[in-house]
């Protein structure tokens, strides 16, 4: 893939206005519905196939969360609220002919390795035993690296497991891959409680964010919050920072990928949290029409992830407050809503990693766009989008 960083100022794209018409926001929630209409994959999904194939891959993924267990443990976790934390460990096949980006969907109960993302043991674990699992794991990293996921609005517990198992498995990074799996009730119409649910998740992550980088053997943590999860990150990094846990703090990488946040909220998150080594980096697409829909609901306010890095006070705000904005709107969406880019980028990290000179760039305050053509770009849509943007 063919990636390049350019400053706004040396960009031909104009400023986008924020003004939101009714109709298109009726347009949207058409969009949403018919998304949402789609086939989704029930909990038989998670269900345990010890097989395997020749040339598959396994991926452990280690979850956190604050669901509350299905009845039937077979069924791993619900959308109800649960006090204390749960812990659990997956083992998943990823299929030989895997598409970066994509999750090989089983959507039954006869799922087969060759083709599906595939459950092969599900193991439900103490908080001892997970600490104790993820000390060794990262032991056997040579790294000491360990990856937080937090899910967005709107996905199951199955949902968030397998994208965690995508995104550990197109980065090709070697680490531990942790889900923080908050109770979203997985329902387009349940925005609202969504909302209260992930708020009522905070001191989970904090606690979880707290443990994990307590452990000897993680030096560093890559903390990746997506849509209200960014929101949700967010709120537990604030918790670090008025608990003064600058060890928790000093080890994490934050990326926030489509933050569903008011903007003068975000900008009030961050100076309580105050500046992060390597400065928090927050990827931003002005055409993500599942955050203009929640920007038309929340009255019409601006949202941290479609922040339009060529206003002039955005980039200033970047640059004083030691944010690292990146647009990926050039990146082709395989969903309908522009809101899942995270997902192809992920087959990309290893460039975009703080260590290389493109990664370093990336993170320097301020803002850039990120110009990625390649093989997990659609052409056409590039091109289409490049001519829209006047590149």
């Amino acid at each position: 893939m063919q990636i390049t960083l350019t400053h706004p100022a040396d960009d031909a794209r104009a400023p986008r206005k924020r003004f939101f018409p009714l109709g298109l926001a009726f347009g949207l929630l058409l969009v949403l519905l018919v998304s949402a209409c789609g086939q989704r994959p029930g909990p038989e999904v998670i269900y345990p196939h010890p097989a395997t194939v020749e040339g598959a891959r396994t991926v452990t993924v280690y979850v956190a969360t604050t669901r509350e267990r299905a009845e039937e443990p077979i069924d791993g976790f619900t959308p109800e609220r649960e006090d204390d934390l749960s812990y659990a460990e997956f083992v998943i096949s990823i299929p030989p002919g895997h598409d970066p980006g994509e999750i090989e969907w089983p959507y039954s109960r006869k799922a087969r390795p060759d083709e599906h993302f595939t459950v092969l043991k599900h193991t439900a674990l103490s908080k001892a035993a997970f600490d104790a699992r993820i000390g060794k794991a990262a032991r056997a990293t040579g790294n000491g690296v360990a990856g937080v996921f937090v899910h967005g609005f709107n996905v199951s517990f199955q949902e968030g497991l397998f994208r965690m198992a995508q995104l550990a498995a197109d980065t090709n990074v070697s680490g531990v891959p942790i889900l923080f799996s908050w109770p979203s009730q997985a329902r387009l119409l349940d925005y609202a409680t969504d909302k209260e649910s992930a708020t009522f998740s905070r001191d989970g992550l904090t606690d979880v964010l707290d443990q994990v980088t307590a452990l000897s053997s993680v030096r560093s943590v890559m903390l990746f919050g997506h849509s209200m999860g960014g929101w949700l990150t967010m709120e537990a990094l604030r918790q670090l920072s008025l608990e003064d846990n600058r060890r928790a703090l000093g080890k994490l990488n934050v990326i926030l990928a489509a933050p569903d946040i008011d903007e003068d909220v975000f900008a009030a998150q961050v100076d309580v949290i105050g500046p992060l080594d390597p400065p928090l980096l927050v990827m931003v697409s002005g055409d993500d029409r599942a955050l203009g829909f929640s920007r038309f609901i929340q009255g019409n306010r601006q949202r941290a992830g479609q922040l339009d890095i060529t206003d002039p006070e955005v980039l200033e705000m970047a640059e004083r407050k030691n944010v690292a904005l990146v647009d990926i709107s050039s990146v082709s969406s395989r969903d309908a809503l522009n809101h899942s880019r995270y997902a192809a980028l992920a087959a990309i990290y290893p460039e975009l990693d703080e260590d290389t000179e493109l990664g370093s760039m990336a993170r320097r305050p301020g803002a850039r766009f990120l110009d990625a053509v390649g093989r997990t770009a659609n052409p056409a849509a590039t091109a289409e989008t490049r001519g829209a943007a006047g590149q």
